[in-house]
This record gives C-alpha cells, structure tokens and sequence, in this order.
C-alpha cells in the first residue's frame, strides 16, 4: 500500500515537468521579447511593459492563474493542463522580462556604440553582441525564476490537473496519512529544484568570461 502511493504520486511527475516545459519556455520567450522592447522601444511601449511587469508581479500567482484561466480556457476552449501551464508562463514572462532587462542594462553601452561605429545595424547588434553577453549575466537569476516556476507549477493543482500535488492530495485522503504524502511531494519538488540548480550553477561556470 505504501509503494503503491508513492507511486501514483511519483507519477505526477510526469505531468508537473510537462507544465514546466510549457510555462518556462512561454515566459523565456515572452520575457526575453518585452525586456528587448522596454531597453530599446519607444518610452510610451517601455512604459507599458513596466506597467505590464508591477501589475503581473504585484498580484498572487494564484489570483492570476484562475483569471488567466478562465479567459484563456473560456476564448480557446483549452484542457485545464494546457491552459494552466500556459497562464503560469505569462505570469513568469513578468519576472523573467525584469531578470534580462537588468542583464541586458549591464552590458557597456559603449558596446552598442562600438557595434554601430563598424557598420552593423542596431537589430544585428543587440543579436550578436548584447544579448549574448545578457543571457551570460542573466543565469544566476534566471536560475531562481526556474526553481520558482517549479514550485508554482503545483498551483495548477486548484484547476483540477493531476500533479505531484494534486495526487499527494489524493493519497492523503485515502491513506488518512497526510504527512507521509506531502512529505514524498516536498521531496520530489526539492529533488527538481536542487538538480535544475546544480545544472545551472554548471552552465554558468561553463560560461562565465575569465576575468583579465
């Protein structure tokens, strides 16, 4: 009885690294995007993406989630695993714009003019001389904006998706051992955590410029 509920909440695994591969990705995207167009846009479009950030950071995930979702869910008529996975990458585009807006400002500005100074146009620098500087800097945050997305992936528990949350909760209710359930939960939720930490730890230190 025991191994089979770790088991079934072993299973959730699976689903709960879906919804990361679906939120991170969607909000690396979307971040990357909007932190592009508030560093290098207009001041009225870099005033909208700074209203855009407090507003989406300023209010609980949760709160988000559910209103994301039943404006996606009810427009597109998606699953609940697609549509909560997809309300969870807009929420974490808010933070990852603010991680390479910041990344992208501490690349010299005299880069820019040294990029323009030999005849490449401004698209061509931002692509090969800002941001590949940016996306070095930015991993040290970005590596805590990951460990958030998988710990707020067992949000999407509350849309009824069957996660590690969701199935601890399940075995809970039918083991009456609650503190074995969401002990295997937290577990497996630190082991993700720690393994995407230590990888990134990895490709920074692969990365990083040896100082001169």
């Amino acid at each position: 009885m025991l191994l089979e509920s770790i088991k079934f909440i072993l299973m959730g695994t699976y689903v709960t690294i879906a919804v990361i591969a679906v939120a991170l990705p969607l909000g690396f995207i979307f971040g990357l995007l909007l932190a592009l167009i508030h560093v290098y846009g207009s001041p009225l479009i870099s005033r909208l993406t700074s209203i855009y950030s407090t507003v989406m950071r300023g209010v609980p995930p949760i709160v988000l989630l559910f209103l994301l979702f039943f404006v996606i869910a009810g427009s597109i008529n998606l699953s609940p695993f697609l549509a909560g996975s997809l309300a969870l990458g807009i929420i974490s585009s808010a933070y990852q714009l603010e991680i390479f807006r910041g990344a992208i400002q501490s690349v010299s500005s005299g880069q820019m003019i040294a990029a323009r100074s030999i005849g490449m146009s401004r698209l061509k620098a931002v692509l090969y001389i800002i941001l590949p500087q940016a996306l070095r800097f930015a991993i040290p945050p970005w590596s805590n904006e990951v460990s958030t997305v998988i710990k707020d992936s067992s949000l999407v528990y509350a849309l009824g998706v069957a996660e590690i949350l969701r199935r601890s909760q399940f075995v809970a209710a039918r083991t009456y051992k609650p503190m074995l359930a969401f002990s295997v939960a937290a577990l497996i939720y630190f082991l993700m955590t720690f393994i995407a930490n230590r990888f990134l730890d990895e490709v920074e230190r692969r990365t990083r410029i040896p100082a001169h």
